[in-house]
């Protein structure tokens, strides 16, 4: 039985918590909401998947604000949580500053993997080789030759995303027009289905007729709109094929909700002090086939796509990583 709490105020929410935890894992929502359909909707599936199978709760917040981070990992390490799970970058420096205070709490966050803990498991993905096989596909897919990428807060992550997908289509098709946009520079920008859809207009009006969603709540925007404008769409971390059953070409898959449930299965004896990035080999990122999008797959499609998952892993194919030089060779965001 999952316990849910929501923020009804930094203090009223928080305060329930005290005294009732016992060593219950806690998890702390990034902005955006856990029902966004994307990434934090992949850590409830986790979290309760892994309560389902073990019977045990946990304690779970959705932020409302900046303001509250600090507060939520200070009110749960001091109630007794154990592992503290925290979603997000916006974790990080909030994270720096609690975690010493409390060294026997172990802390896991997805999306941290540079700042320095004893007591804090960082996790990443390798989101731009599951983009890139997204990428492969949206160019396969596409009739117009310019497929589109829209991001949610400029933050090298979601740069990270589109540099791989880039380079996918340019694998397919070395004239392939790349239309990039991100939707904004602050945290709103994860929750904006508005501006998704707006954006998804404006790259539809250059030509594109596929687009890649890589924004949280504001991605719902991005695929309502092409379904409704009769493109093809992809979404991103869970499984988003089934929003728009036949319009949407793939999910790509950033398996956030393995990495909770682990986390909360180890519990306390979660190993912390270092660095996890899952990639392709470890089925931490790829793409989502089913019923849903199985008639916009062709078998040459996904034969393409198989081989070139399997060369990155050998190692004989190199993605190129944002994050090594904070440039894309093949796209100018």
């Amino acid at each position: 039985m999952t316990l849910m709490t929501k923020f009804l105020g930094a203090a009223a929410a928080l305060a329930l918590s005290a005294g009732t935890l016992a060593a219950d894992p806690a998890l702390i929502f990034d902005l955006g909401g856990k029902f966004d359909k994307s990434f934090n909707e992949a850590a409830f599936t986790g979290a309760s998947r892994w309560a389902t199978e073990t019977g045990g709760t946990f304690r779970e917040i959705e932020l409302q604000s900046e303001a509250q981070r600090e507060q939520a990992l200070r009110r749960f390490a001091e109630a007794g949580a154990n592992p503290i799970i925290t979603m997000g970058f916006g974790m990080a420096d909030p994270l720096s500053s609690v975690a010493p205070d409390y060294p026997d709490t172990k802390f896991v966050v997805i999306d941290v993997t540079w700042i320095e803990g004893a007591n804090i498991r960082q996790i990443g993905f390798a989101e731009h080789e599951g983009s890139y096989l997204v990428g492969m596909l949206a160019a396969m897919a596409s009739k117009s030759g310019a497929v589109g990428f829209v991001g949610g807060m400029d933050v090298p992550l979601i740069r990270h995303f589109g540099c791989g997908y880039a380079q996918g289509v340019k694998a397919v098709n070395p004239d392939a027009k790349v239309i990039a946009n991100m939707t904004g520079t602050t945290p709103a920008a994860w929750n904006d289905p508005v501006k998704g859809s707006e954006l998804t207009k404006a790259q539809i009006s250059q030509g594109a007729d596929v687009v890649y969603a890589a924004a949280g709540g504001t991605g719902v925007g991005v695929l309502q709109t092409a379904a409704d404008e009769n493109i093809l769409s992809i979404g991103v971390d869970s499984n988003q094929n089934y929003l728009h059953p036949g319009k949407v070409l793939t999910s790509m898959l950033k398996r956030v909700d393995v990495a909770v449930y682990d986390a909360m299965k180890a519990g306390d004896a979660v190993e912390t002090g270092g660095v996890t990035i899952l990639g392709l080999a470890d089925d931490g990122v790829g793409y989502a086939l089913d019923e849903h999008n199985a008639a916009l797959i062709t078998p040459e499609m996904k034969a393409a796509v198989d081989a070139a998952r399997e060369k990155i892993i050998a190692g004989d194919l190199k993605v190129v990583s944002y994050y090594e030089n904070d440039s894309c060779p093949v796209l100018d965001f």
